[in-house]
């Protein structure tokens, strides 16, 4: 589902769609057409993802489709063989990790994952990890450590600010203007 900022590119893109497929069905050259409504539609996502508010930074963000680490990992890494555990009390599935390569390198990877709908969200904990899973998160960083291999790690911070981090020394929700009395 687009988000309301997103509208005007996805109407010039079904635009430039449709007119390549009348294109190809009629035989008419509309290539310059073409060109020229592409250019524009990079120049409006360009200003659209350039100039977005805290807000929208936010909602796409928590835009259901966005990829996810499994997602990242099936695309990237070849033979991803997931580890459970931290061999302490549990598995988090909140914190997803195992072995991969990468390129032809054996690395170790770890990091958050979310579930695409309610059901599977409530069962990842909304890919915030409970200690078990940073447990996990340990014991892989000491498997990379003990055999060499890279550690790479996937970072999605559910309560992360959209906007810029607060100056040195201020405290976020304090007041400049509180005094000691």
């Amino acid at each position: 589902m687009p988000l309301e900022f997103e509208k005007p590119i996805l109407e010039l893109e079904k635009r430039i769609q449709e007119l390549k497929e009348t294109a190809q069905a009629t035989g008419v050259d509309l290539e310059a057409e073409i060109r020229l409504l592409e250019e524009r539609l990079d120049r409006l996502k360009k200003e659209t993802y350039g100039n977005l508010t805290p807000w929208q930074r936010v909602q796409l963000a928590r835009a259901p489709g966005r990829p996810t680490t499994l997602d990242v990992l099936e695309k990237a890494f070849q033979d991803f063989i997931e580890l459970h555990g931290d061999r302490a009390f549990a598995d988090d599935p909140a914190m997803v990790g195992g072995l991969a390569y990468l390129e032809g390198e054996k690395v170790v990877v770890v990091g958050h994952q979310k579930g695409r709908d309610t059901k599977e969200n409530l069962q990842r904990n909304f890919g915030m990890p409970h200690p078990e899973g940073y447990r996990k998160a340990m014991r892989l960083m000491d498997l990379a450590d003990r055999f060499g291999y890279p550690f790479l790690a996937f970072i999605d911070t559910p309560g992360a600010t959209p906007g810029s981090p607060p100056r040195s020394g201020a405290r976020p929700g304090s007041s400049p203007r509180a005094s000691s009395a």
